[in-house]
């Protein structure tokens, strides 16, 4: 015998698997009860903290709060990495693997951020164009108090590094994963998984939702075409930064 034919050949390699639609979907949810539960419980131990009864407009008065709503956002990190570090252990899946999280290139980055610029400024001259803020009264509200509290690090740490890494973690590595090898295929996972990321921005009003929802668009369709989640996050963190910076200037030039 020679010696290809009695050579042992290596097992085949395990079929890759991937939550499909219903399992996304499922423990989508459970990311997000997750989610939930991190960014509430910072407000509910402020409130136990600082006494006082458990009532609605005391939560919402303290949720407003540029502190709480900080620490709150943070608080929600962990908490979403450990719940995809669930969802993906049945599958034996590697997180890092499943979420894409992969450097893109420098191209694929230059391309991707003057994209993003290019629809915010549209965004920005269509609100100009119908007497609208360019930036939204919820945001001004919330910098005044964190700069009242000093902690204008806090909500930039919050708002530019802990909210795209949660957020991206979710719709667009998550989400985006298990629908775009569903039926739903990658064009259907990109308007998905951007109906719930723009869900999740319920302190807007319409017009920033449709904002939302087209820059939601415009990163799953860079997640599709590079394959890399981690474009998505330093864009979103970008994007968020430049408008923190916007909100701070308008503010102080009424």
């Amino acid at each position: 015998m020679s010696t290809l034919e009695t050579e042992t050949l290596p097992p085949p390699l395990p079929p890759r698997r991937v939550w499909k639609f219903i399992g996304t979907s499922l423990w989508g949810l459970f990311i997000f009860v997750a989610m939930f539960t991190g960014q509430l419980a910072v407000v509910g131990y402020l409130l136990w903290r600082n006494g006082g009864d458990f009532d609605i407009a005391r939560i919402t008065a303290m949720a407003g709060n540029g502190v709480t709503l900080s620490m709150s956002v943070i608080m929600g990190l962990p908490a979403v990495m450990l719940a995809i570090w669930i969802a993906t252990r049945p599958i034996g899946a590697r997180f890092a693997d499943y979420l894409a999280l992969r450097w893109p290139t420098w191209r694929q980055f230059l391309v991707g951020l003057a994209a993003l610029v290019a629809l915010v400024a549209a965004w920005d001259l269509l609100a100009k164009a119908i007497g609208r803020e360019v930036t939204a009264t919820f945001m001004v509200e919330v910098l005044k108090s964190a700069e009242g509290d000093n902690a204008l690090w806090l909500l930039l740490i919050a708002f530019c590094v802990a909210a795209p890494l949660t957020e991206e973690f979710f719709a667009r590595g998550f989400l985006y994963r298990g629908w775009s090898e569903s039926f739903l295929r990658p064009f259907g996972a990109i308007v998905l998984s951007s109906l719930v990321w723009t869900a999740m921005h319920l302190q807007y009003d319409w017009f920033f939702f449709g904002e939302i929802m087209t820059i939601g668009l415009l990163f799953g369709y860079l997640r599709y075409r590079t394959g890399s989640t981690w474009l998505t996050i330093i864009l979103h963190g970008l994007n968020n930064l430049a408008a923190t910076i916007q909100t701070m200037w308008l503010a102080s030039h009424p």
